[in-house]
C-alpha cells in the first residue's frame, strides 16, 4: 500500500506538505479539491482551514460546514458566491463531499465546472472528498487539474512506513530509534491517524527529552518492548526456540491484548519477504530491501533467517500460516482455542 501525492495549482505539481507551508504563510487559493483513499492528509488540510483560515471573530458569519449528503451542487456554490462580511474571505467546507447527492451526475459536475472557470476570490472552498477519486475520464477531473488545488492520496506501502514515521517525528524536533520505528509499524500499521496520535501521545509525555525509545512506546502506546510480534519474528528467525516459546505462552494468556490475526498476518508478510529474498536476483542489501520492500537497517535479520529457513521450509511455513488463519476464523478449528493455535502455529514454523 502506497500514498501517492497529485496535488496541481494551475497544473504545477505539489506534495501535500507544500499545501500546508502555503496555507501557513497565509496563502490560501479559492478552491481546494482533496480525494483519495488515505484520510490522513485530507484532514490535516481541511482542518488547518477550518481552524486558521478565519479569526474566531470572523467566523460567525463567514464561516460555513456542510455535509455532502445533506446538499447539492447548485446549494454548495451559492454558499461559494456569497461575499464575506466584515472580513476579507470567508470559507466553505464539505465534508464527505464523495457523498455530494449530485457530484457524480453531468449537471452537478458542470456547475462546478462553471464555478471553477470563476471561482469566487473572497471566497476558500475545500472539498474533503475522502476514500474516493473524481472520475478522471470525466470533463470535470481535468478543470480540477486545472483550477483548483487538487491533492490526491492513495494507501501508503507497508515498506514506506517507516521513513514515514522518522519523517513525522523529525519534523516535530525529536528523533526515533529504529527498533522504536519497526515496533509502531508492525502494531499500529498503516493508519497515518491513529499512528499520528500515538506518536503525539508519545511526544507530549517526553519531558525535556528528545528521542524516542522502545520504554516510552511500551509505557504511552501500550506495545511491550518484549513481548511483541517484531520480538517474536526475530526469536523465529534465529530459531530459538526458547525465547519463542516464552513469548508465545504470554500471548496466549494474554488474547485480548494479543489478537491472533493481526500476529498471523505479519508473520505471513515475513515470510513471504523471505521468500522474495531467496528467489530475488539482486542480492545486494539495497536490491533486497527494494525487491521486499523493506527498510535496508532489516535486511542483515533476514538473511540469517533465509538460511536458517530454506525455500521449501519457507513455503511449508506460508501453508502452516493460512492453516492457522483458517482455523482462528473457526474454519476446521474443532475445540481449539486463539491461544493452542497460534502455540501449534509457531512450534510447526520452527520445527
Amino acid at each position: 500500500m502506497r500514498i501517492v501525492y497529485s496535488c496541481q495549482i494551475n497544473s504545477m505539481s505539489l506534495h501535500p506538505d507544500q499545501v500546508l507551508q502555503s496555507l501557513k504563510s497565509g496563502d490560501y487559493k479559492p478552491v481546494y479539491f482533496l480525494q483519495g483513499e488515505e484520510a490522513f492528509y485530507i484532514d490535516q488540510i481541511s482542518d488547518y482551514i477550518e481552524k486558521n483560515c478565519l479569526s474566531e471573530a470572523e467566523k460567525g458569519f463567514n464561516q460555513t460546514i456542510l455535509y455532502g449528503k445533506d446538499v447539492t451542487m447548485a446549494q454548495i456554490l451559492t454558499n461559494a458566491r456569497r461575499f464575506p462580511m466584515m472580513a476579507q474571505r470567508q470559507v466553505v467546507i464539505v465534508k464527505e463531499a464523495k457523498d455530494i447527492q449530485d457530484l457524480n451526475k453531468e449537471d452537478g459536475q458542470k456547475l462546478l465546472i462553471n464555478y471553477l472557470e470563476q471561482a469566487v476570490p473572497s471566497t476558500v472552498l475545500v472539498f474533503a472528498h475522502k476514500h474516493k477519486k473524481v472520475d478522471g475520464r470525466r470533463p470535470l477531473a481535468k478543470v480540477l487539474k486545472d483550477k483548483s488545488v487538487l491533492v490526491t492520496t492513495t494507501l501508503l506501502r507497508d515498506y514506506e512506513l517507516p521513513a514515514w514515521i522518522e519523517k513525522f517525528i523529525k519534523e516535530k524536533g525529536f528523533t526515533i530509534n529504529q527498533n522504536s520505528v519497526h515496533m509502531l509499524a508492525e502494531y499500529i500499521g498503516t493508519n497515518l491517524e491513529r499512528l499520528s496520535n500515538e506518536i503525539d501521545k508519545v511526544i507530549v509525555n517526553m519531558g525535556e527529552s528528545k528521542s524516542i525509545n522502545e520504554d516510552l512506546i511500551q509505557k504511552y502506546v501500550g506495545i511491550s518492548k518484549e513481548y511483541n510480534i517484531f520480538e517474536l519474528q526475530k526469536a523465529i528467525s534465529f530459531r530459538d526456540v526458547l525465547k519463542a516459546n516464552k513469548m508465545v505462552n504470554y500471548f496466549a494468556a494474554n488474547s485480548k491484548a494479543n489478537p491472533i490475526i493481526p500476529m498471523i498476518g505479519a508473520l505471513f508478510s515475513y515470510y513471504s519477504k523471505l521468500l522474495i529474498l531467496h528467489t530475488a536476483k539482486d542480492q545486494s542489501d539495497k536490491g533486497l530491501a527494494m525487491a521486499m520492500g523493506t527498510n535496508p537497517f532489516f535486511i542483515k535479520e533476514y538473511k540469517v533467517a533465509a538460511k536458517n529457513y530454506p525455500v521449501g521450509k519457507v513455503m511449508q511455513n506460508i501453508s502452516f500460516l493460512r492453516t492457522a488463519d483458517l482455523r482462528s476464523k473457526g474454519v476446521d478449528a474443532g475445540a481449539m482455542g486463539d491461544g493452542e493455535i497460534f502455540k501449534e502455529l509457531v512450534y510447526r514454523l520452527m520445527h
